[in-house]
């Protein structure tokens, strides 16, 4: 960082490595300032991204935020995704194989069982006779069923195997929902997308952006607290949980949203009740508390239990 405008501040927020600058301005009804600030990077090859948000006067409270990222020319912007797709089918696949196989053993039994020697000659001076001619009318042939020692081991491996497959479906499914567990290790709807503090990352109903990460200092139990904006682009409300939201420590250990604090922080309103509108955006401070000294390293989304949500990295 080169230069700020006039009144800025250089400060490094509590738990974090990162820089930010801030005002404190009072302004007049209807009026409008400009503030600004140079900033310098490690690589221009690399995009820039730089939210900006205004709070209120205790610094806690967000207005409003904005971000802007710069890309050097000739460099695209690039996000990593998780493809989902292979863990939908995967089940499917493995279903309809064991099917084929079955249906095929069934298929050469029952041709092998079928199969009947015919003896025939052609006699010396006239049309072809079958040989020897039976003395009465034979009945209409049964058609030969397959014995019962081979439908039931059959059927039972059918059904074994359908049983099989659904259940490992179904618990590779309930372990990517379920709030103990990796929230986009697993998900099935969406694809999981990574990105940086200022960055709209788009999952299966919102666009979450994260702006601020602040966490108080000291050693025990301790608050943090994030700046997100949550944007739905769908047509319908969608309501979202505050145990789907969570924050990871460096040792892979992960904590969900404090309700209650984030409810105290958001002047007594709990974001969690009521559904997000269609096509609306909010932007709100969600609080995690951890123990230790130990400052969360990235903070994972979702809109809801099927969605593979958004991941952010967070300095």
């Amino acid at each position: 960082m080169t230069t700020v405008s006039d009144g800025g501040r250089v400060v490094r927020p509590g738990g974090s490595t990162a820089t930010e600058v801030t005002w404190r301005l009072k302004l007049p009804p209807e009026s409008t300032t400009t503030l600004g600030t140079t900033l310098t990077t490690a690589t221009s090859r690399e995009p820039l991204t730089a939210p900006t948000c205004a709070f209120a006067s205790d610094g806690r409270q967000p207005y409003d935020c904005a971000s802007a990222t710069w890309t050097a020319p000739g460099t695209a912007t690039t996000q990593s995704q998780e493809s989902t797709g292979w863990r939908r089918q995967a089940p499917a696949l493995l279903a309809a194989g064991v099917a084929l196989l079955v249906l095929g053993l069934v298929g050469l039994l029952t041709w092998r069982h079928r199969r009947r020697p015919v003896a025939a000659a052609l006699a010396s001076d006239g049309p072809g006779t079958i040989y020897p001619r039976p003395a009465t009318p034979r009945p209409p042939a049964r058609r030969r069923k397959p014995p019962v020692w081979v439908v039931v081991p059959v059927a039972a491996t059918v059904l074994a195997g359908t049983v099989g497959a659904a259940a490992w479906s179904a618990t590779r499914r309930v372990a990517a929902i379920d709030t103990d567990s990796q929230p986009t290790s697993g998900a099935w709807k969406g694809t999981g997308v990574s990105g940086v503090l200022g960055m709209p990352l788009r999952e299966d109903a919102f666009e979450f952006t994260v702006y601020r990460m602040t966490c108080e200092p000291g050693r025990g139990a301790r608050q943090c607290q994030a700046t997100v904006g949550v944007r739905n682009l769908t047509r319908e409300h969608q309501s979202w949980h505050g145990k789907l939201q969570r924050a990871y420590l460096a040792n892979g250990n992960w904590v969900t949203t404090d309700e209650s604090a984030t409810r105290r922080v958001n002047q007594g309103r709990d974001v969690f009740a009521d559904p997000v509108a269609a096509g609306s955006r909010v932007v709100l401070p969600l609080v995690f508390t951890i123990n230790g000294r130990e400052a969360p390293q990235r903070l994972e989304l979702r809109s809801g239990v099927f969605s593979a949500g958004v991941r952010v990295d967070v300095p």
